[in-house]
């Protein structure tokens, strides 16, 4: 067995020096990117590119595409509203790719990208779930940036396109969702947050974040949230999202389901948002006028283009049948709700016949290719980026990103539970280690999906190997587990070896985009796998779970063999190094779950299908998240343990907001639970006030035990508890902040009333409730309450 380790071992840091050697080699290749409006260019087409105003850089953008939009004839203006753009050979107008993909890293998914011996693989981060979990606002941004770093590079060797359809914004309102793995969690202020720093690290040009005119505002690249909107069902139990018609009250849209791409679009300034493939009560998303053009483009005033998810319009026709469109009819109703580019043929094959037969207006496409081309003159397209021209390969899989990607796996990682401090191991004193376990040789399954080539894989038998000798037994052929043979050998690995580490979960057979799970438990002879191998093992035995949904493991939780347990999601290219690291703790973790981990019975209580996110008592379903369930978990959202401990000592809190109204705001009535609880002014709507009124408090964080660390302080908010049917708390701010052993540090906390304090009410108005609120800092007992009155 250690020749099987050494060899595995071996193969692994061979492709990594492989990767690493061709970067070497063409360390200097470049070439120089190609834009539409380079004199050379257009005399080699023997074109004069003085005659066309859009090539004139001296002039608006807006002048300039109104003047690529006007020449061009209508069968040339809707070969444009594909992902595929044909181009207009006679204006010098080039082919164009729309769909690439960035989600955790540059993706081979969509045909804007690919990868070859030239750019071998990129820097491959952990998926969402797991970044999130470290609620470090920076590192977002940072790998963000980073990503567009390596798009930009590869767009100047020929290999990638500037707009990339990332991130993946939906809230995680189910466990059972396939698609968890690429969300920021369950939470939509967090989700938010972590939209508006990944957009931000994507788009933002040095120098011009704050821009006066947004719709000029230049592009690194371009960056999509999706999918708009209330898309969390895949394939459920023979329901699938090519079908599904989410019935969703107007106050769950409101609190929930649109809040993240509100905040992706006002606060981040994406320039693109996509719809998704299913219906919300009854219409289609990419042809509902009231979720595009009055809510994206009105209300949020969205700088960039709408795109459908890929074949969607295809989808409303042989699917949905909404209305029993015809393709005309569909490509017409979608134009006019708001969509501007359709991933897909239908806008390419059927938008000309629907203008000739009289169903939608040639300006209604004009103005579409005006959002598309505005974009590609942000991003450069046109023109050139001169300051991104010099990344190359060098730029691809640098050192600086790859160790990037480590330290984003290490702060996510989350610890679940540590008896008797356990961990971390000492490499002085534990020289054997035996991983066993399906995800013990982890390669593939560390990237989940809409992955590229990372640069390298570093298994957790690399990883391990640097700290202790490593005998290797699967213990299953699989996730799935379907044989229990294996069972005895990776038992008696663990007889004998100072330490045993059980890497077990799930892959993308069990959770992925059109897969969702039917139930929470581990698959096949998993459980048994851990129980037997804990019975029998010489050392402490740590259990690492590789999943992006909760998994029910409250037999490992306790059970006393089990000494230690971690989860890891899937945590990219550079995993198996990270976990080691924090087994033997070189980084002391300080992740916190971004969703909850539920008991295996809660799906039992209630269909996926199932919309509402308060409890539906008519029905027995329970709430669903921490802000609407308040019974028993596994664990909860915002759970994680570190090899430290801290303590919150609170300083210099407002105890009381003053809100002065005029006369021409007026009070809103609100549901209590009793008529005794109410008040003279119960509430104020949002908009109606100025909205300048905040609260503000520090508190110091000290680290009172041995070790350095970080430690997440995440502050919620709960609303006054005479409040009839609101959420039980919300997130309203985060800080991850790391304190060496025996110091503190300080942290400052400033809130906006309206948006910290806020309720949504049955009716979807966003409401200012009088009353006294509560302020909890972290999920200890540290709170504090702040009453709030309207003057008038």
């Amino acid at each position: 067995m250690a020749k099987v380790v050494s060899f595995l071992l071996c193969f692994s840091l061979s492709i990594a020096l492989l990767v690493f050697s061709t970067n070497a080699v063409n360390a200097n290749d470049s070439s120089s990117p190609v834009y539409v409006c380079d004199p050379a260019r257009f005399t080699k087409l023997g074109l004069q590119m003085s005659s066309f105003l859009f090539c004139d850089s001296s002039l608006p953008y807006s002048v300039r595409v109104k003047d690529l939009v006007s020449r061009m004839t209508l069968d040339e203006k809707v070969q444009q509203l594909g992902d595929f753009a044909h181009g207009v050979p006679r204006l010098g107008l080039p082919q164009y790719e729309w769909w690439s993909e960035a989600l955790h890293g540059v993706s081979n998914v969509g045909p804007g990208t690919h990868f070859d011996d030239v750019v071998p693989g990129a820097t491959s981060f952990p998926t969402v779930i797991l970044t999130t979990a470290s609620f470090n606002e920076s590192l977002w941004k940072t790998i963000g940036q980073a990503v567009s770093t390596e798009a930009r590079a590869m767009y100047n060797l020929g290999r990638g396109g500037l707009t990339y359809w990332s991130p993946n914004i939906n809230v995680a309102r189910d466990p059972r969702w396939g698609r968890i793995t690429e969300t920021p969690g369950e939470d939509p202020f967090v989700v938010g947050r972590y939209a508006v720093n990944y957009v931000r690290g994507l788009q933002d040009v040095e120098g011009h974040e704050n821009a006066t005119d947004l719709n000029t505002r230049p592009l690194k690249v371009s960056s999509c949230c999706k999918h708009y909107a209330a898309y969390d069902v895949d394939n459920w139990k023979g329901v699938d999202r090519y079908h599904f018609d989410a019935r969703v009250t107007e106050q769950d849209m409101e609190e929930t389901f649109l809040r993240p791409f509100e905040m992706c679009v006002k606060e981040g300034d994406a320039s693109s948002v996509m719809c998704s493939y299913n219906r919300v009560n009854g219409i289609p998303s990419c042809a509902d006028p009231k979720l595009l053009n009055q809510t994206v483009r009105g209300e949020w005033d969205l700088h960039g283009y709408i795109v459908a998810d890929c074949d969607s319009i295809q989808v409303m026709v042989d699917n949905h049948k909404f209305l029993s469109d015809s393709k005309e009819d569909a490509v017409a109703q979608t134009l006019k709700a708001g969509l501007d580019l359709d991933c897909g043929q239908y806008y390419t094959n059927f938008t000309g016949n629907a203008v000739q037969q009289g169903k939608v207006k040639e300006t209604d496409i004009d103005k579409s290719l005006k959002y598309l081309y505005t974009v590609l003159m942000r991003l450069g397209f046109f023109d050139g980026s001169p300051q991104y021209v010099s990344l190359g390969k060098q730029d691809i899989c640098s050192d600086e990103n790859i160790e990037l990607a480590a330290e984003a796996a290490r702060e996510g990682i989350v610890l679940l539970k540590n008896d008797q401090n356990t961990l971390p191991l000492n490499s002085a004193k534990v020289k054997t280690v035996a991983l066993v376990g399906p995800h013990a040789n982890a390669t593939v399954a560390m990237i989940g999906n809409y992955a590229g080539i990372p640069c390298r894989y570093m298994s957790p038998i690399a990883g391990f190997s640097g700290y202790a000798n490593v005998t290797y037994e699967t213990g299953c052929d699989d996730v799935a587990c379907k044989s229990n043979n294996s069972i005895f050998a990776a038992s008696e690995a663990a007889k004998t070896a100072d330490a045993t580490i059980i890497l077990a979960g799930l892959d993308l057979s069990v959770e992925a985009e059109s897969l969702d799970r039917e139930d929470l438990w581990l698959p096949g002879y998993q459980t048994q796998l851990i129980n037997q191998v804990a019975e029998v093992a010489k050392g402490p035995v740590i259990l690492v779970i590789m999943s992006a949904g909760g998994v029910d493991i409250a037999f490992a939780k306790t059970n006393t063999n089990i000494k230690a347990i971690l989860w890891a999601g899937y945590p990219g290219g550079e995993g198996g190094r990270a976990i080691a690291d924090v087994v033997f703790g070189k980084f002391n973790p300080g992740g916190r779950l971004p969703i909850t981990w539920y008991n295996g019975d809660y799906v039992e209580m209630l269909p996926l299908t199932s919309m509402p996110l308060r409890p539906v008592d008519s029905l027995g379903y329970p709430g669903r998240t921490y802000k609407f369930y308040n019974g028993p978990t596994l664990y909860p959202f915002g759970y994680g343990l570190s090899y430290t401990q801290f303590k919150y000592n609170l300083l210099s809190f407002a105890k009381t907001i003053h809100v002065n109204l005029n006369k021409l705001q007026h009070c809103r009535n609100l549901n209590y639970t009793s008529d005794a609880s109410k008040t003279r002014c119960p509430g104020v709507l949002v908009n109606d006030l100025r909205c300048d009124d905040y609260f503000e408090f520090k508190v110091d964080v000290q680290n009172v035990g041995s070790t350095d660390g970080s430690d997440v302080v995440i502050v919620y908010s709960k609303p006054p508890a005479e409040i009839a049917a609101t959420y039980i708390k919300q997130v309203i701010g985060f800080q991850r902040v790391f304190v060496r052993a025996g110091r503190n540090k300080r942290i400052k906390f400033v809130f906006n009333a309206c948006k910290s304090l806020n309720i949504v009410d049955y009716a979807a108005n966003t409401l200012l409730p009088a009353g006294e609120h509560t302020i909890f800092v972290g999920n200890g007992g540290v709170s504090f309450p702040i009453h709030l009155n309207f003057n008038y």
